[in-house]
């Protein structure tokens, strides 16, 4: 009887148990049973079959999609200054530009100091040159720093050819306050002085395009010079005046022709050719105008 009860007991308790339990799944088992037949896959499937091919060769992340351009990739142009033949022909234009500016301004010169009935009429028409100093600040400010005109054609060169004519104006104007002997030879000195800067900054290694900023705080110190010789004038001051001046833009065109040749830590680019001319042009004639002197 206790077997029994021991057999009975564990099966009721086992009962009550199990019905607060979900019953367990009939044990399946695998023997003597087939797979299930393989479906064919639907008709909107399509296979693909991928193929390895072995790749030789490390290929870093770096290398990949290097050579694919997106839009923020700043393109290449043609025109860039490594290139020697874009850089020779950037030279050539902005010399060409030059030579006939040069040649145009010191005719006028040379007209107003030789022709007596000229000189008078520019010397007693001083309106004409205000107008002129007006309409050269005006034109030239605009060339310099607004790239949508000076990279325009042909309103750059309309722009730089009302540069041309309305300064020569006014280089023949004060040169027509000088003797005809004295302005001869400081043309000629010019010259002399601008070809020496030029070929000296064609050849150098020396790179002085990085005092560009020392310059121009020079040339406010030589406005500030100027004003204060209008007050106390002498002929030591004008003289100080004059070499001071011609030494700053002698510096300046050494500058200049080095950032117009491309070959040193800062250039210019070969689109402008009209700035490059401009800011040499200016640079010959002032320094004509202060070795010429104060009146």
């Amino acid at each position: 009887m206790s077997d029994t009860a021991d057999f009975i007991a564990p099966k009721e308790r086992q009962e009550a148990s199990g019905s607060h339990m979900s019953p367990s799944p009939p044990p399946y088992s695998f023997e003597g049973q087939q797979p299930p037949p393989y479906s064919a896959a639907p008709e909107t499937y399509s296979e693909t079959t991928c193929t390895y091919q072995p790749v030789t060769g490390y290929e870093s992340f770096q290398d990949i999609g290097l050579n694919v351009p997106t839009d923020t990739t700043p393109l290449l142009a043609s025109s860039s200054f490594e290139d020697k033949t874009v850089r020779r022909g950037f030279v050539r234009k902005v010399f060409g530009i030059l030579t006939v500016q040069l040649l145009f301004t010191f005719s006028v010169v040379c007209v107003f100091t030789f022709s007596s009935a000229v000189k008078e009429a520019v010397q007693t028409n001083l309106w004409a040159y205000i107008t002129s100093f007006i309409i050269f600040a005006v034109v030239a400010v605009t060339l310099s720093y607004c790239e949508s005109f000076n990279r325009r054609h042909p309103w750059n060169i309309v722009g730089l050819v009302v540069v041309t004519l309305s300064f020569s104006y006014m280089a023949g104007t004060i040169a027509s306050f000088h003797d005809t002997s004295a302005v001869v030879i400081t043309m000629a000195v010019t010259m002399v002085i601008s070809l020496a800067i030029i070929i000296f900054s064609a050849q150098t290694r020396y790179d002085f395009t990085m005092f560009y900023g020392v310059l121009l705080i020079l040339a406010v110190d030589l406005m500030m010079f100027g004003f204060f010789c209008t007050f106390y004038s002498s002929y030591i001051t004008d003289i100080a005046y004059g070499c001071f001046g011609a030494l700053l833009y002698s510096l300046f065109l050494m500058v200049d022709c080095q950032l117009m040749m491309g070959m040193m830590s800062f250039r210019l680019d070969p689109e402008e050719y009209i700035n490059a001319a401009l800011f040499i042009y200016l640079d010959i004639v002032l320094i004509f105008l202060y070795l010429l002197g104060r009146r």
